[in-house]
């Protein structure tokens, strides 16, 4: 397979090795700043081989491919040094405050007829009964009381 060298001029070596030392950056994109530096071919004689640029960095091949590909399609070293923008919204929350007030109250409250407490399936099954939630797990039900600190013992 023929690869494009990576050959880098001082500007954007010093922008890499920088980034690199700085300490402050995410390990992802540190990770990313040594393969380019490794694999850059200006000014030297004898480059690191794809094997030792491996090891190096702890990657694989194809880990490393990825990322000399995404170097040379990136518009600017910036972008390059970024992380990827979210394409999709995260999913919001199925449990609102709402439903929490809602299943916080109903643990607090007394059983229902038959039964000497709450149990975390009873109170799911309650909460979908009651129609504050569609659907609602037995371990959702603990998160919410964990979170509020409410035990049903």
């Amino acid at each position: 397979m023929e690869h494009k060298k990576i050959t880098l001029n001082e500007e954007q070596r010093n922008i890499l090795e920088k980034f690199v030392k700085n300490g402050t950056n995410n390990s992802h994109l540190i990770t990313r700043a040594k393969v380019i530096l490794d694999l850059d071919r200006s000014n030297k004689k004898e480059h690191m081989r794809i094997g030792r640029i491996c090891e190096h960095v702890d990657l694989s091949r194809q880990a490393v491919n990825d990322i000399r590909k995404a170097f040379l399609e990136a518009p600017s070293m910036d972008m390059f040094l970024q992380r990827k923008k979210r394409e999709t919204p995260p999913v919001e929350p199925k449990v609102t405050g709402e439903v929490e007030a809602h299943v916080v109250a109903l643990a607090c409250s007394e059983p229902p007829t038959g039964y000497a407490k709450w149990t975390l399936r009873l109170l799911a099954h309650k909460s979908v009964e009651m129609s504050y939630i569609e659907s609602i797990s037995h371990t959702t039900i603990s998160t919410v009381l964990k979170k509020r600190n409410i035990s049903l013992t």
